[in-house]
């Protein structure tokens, strides 16, 4: 498999000396497996005047981008929606496709790191603004039925268990670096178990959607969410019965105290020793 990009391009808190907005195209390259070394992974970024903020420029700084790095990624993702026109725009136009998602944890927080420590260096830095950008919660729509799976279990691994992932057998999956959540190795990280004799196919399915995260809706239907991309939510289960409720609030007490850190893997039984499916997931 090839890299993977994580792309902003957006204004910053900077104003030029006509008092315009600066603009900024922030790239890095998404770590790929747990025992990534972030800081050897590529980054770019460039400055960009409010007058020539389109996806020409944007375009002539991919191919700028690409020309350091050396190679191009197999796709890049992107958070904000209010740039999906002009950021897949310039995409296509380089033979790269552009993919909406929030699983976008590098560039979050190369994102942060620059709002503290280079922003405000820069002359005409307007300080209380954010960069960032808190997406509405999407409407949770159900799995198509041949994906659903047959039974789920809430489990929890610590977090140095992880330093063998790599000699896991998995079919389709994606992890990340613990680092990059400040996780310490006796942390606890919560996960979710999905069983079903289908295991390979429902994995395949799942990896064609950009996975974001996992949270328990504990309202009276009480849902267990995946949410995926930039707005899309599905109902993974709905969880009725008290001690399986129990357990979910306790997933999500768990996470929090992970700091977002959790995981979903798919096996077609429990007695399995391999993973159809493999994702190490946080929420932010």
């Amino acid at each position: 498999m090839g890299s993977i990009w994580e792309l902003d391009y957006y204004s910053r808190p900077i104003l030029d000396e006509n008092k315009k907005k600066v603009w900024e195209v922030l790239i890095c390259e998404t770590p790929l497996g747990i025992s990534t070394k972030t800081d050897s992974l590529f980054r770019y970024a460039k400055y960009c005047p409010s007058s020539t903020v389109n996806s020409v420029w944007l375009q002539t700084a991919l191919q700028e981008a690409m020309d350091k790095a050396e190679k191009a990624p197999v796709k890049i993702r992107f958070f904000r929606r209010q740039m999906n026109n002009m950021i897949t725009k310039a995409c296509e136009n380089i033979g790269i496709p552009a993919q909406p998602s929030r699983k976008t944890l590098a560039l979050n927080q190369w994102l942060e790191q620059r709002m503290e420590q280079v922003y405000p260096l820069e002359v005409g830095f307007q300080g209380g603004s954010n960069v960032s950008v808190r997406l509405d919660a999407p409407l949770p729509q159900r799995l198509p039925d041949a994906l659903e799976g047959q039974q789920l279990g809430f489990v929890t691994l610590k977090a140095d268990d992880f330093a063998d992932m790599p000699e896991w057998n998995i079919d389709f999956g994606e992890a990340f670096p613990l680092e990059l959540a400040g996780i310490e190795p006796n942390t606890n990280i919560p996960g979710v178990l999905v069983f079903d004799r289908r295991a390979l196919p429902i994995a395949a399915w799942m990896s064609g959607l950009e996975l974001a995260w996992l949270k328990f809706d504990n309202s009276k239907q009480g849902r267990l969410l995946l949410e995926t991309g930039a707005t899309e939510s599905w109902i993974l289960a709905n969880i009725k019965n008290p001690q399986m409720r129990t357990e979910a609030v306790n997933f999500e007490q768990a996470k929090q105290k992970a700091n977002g850190v959790h995981f979903i893997g798919i096996q077609s039984d429990p007695n399995s020793e391999s993973f159809a499916g493999f994702w190490l997931l946080r929420e932010v």
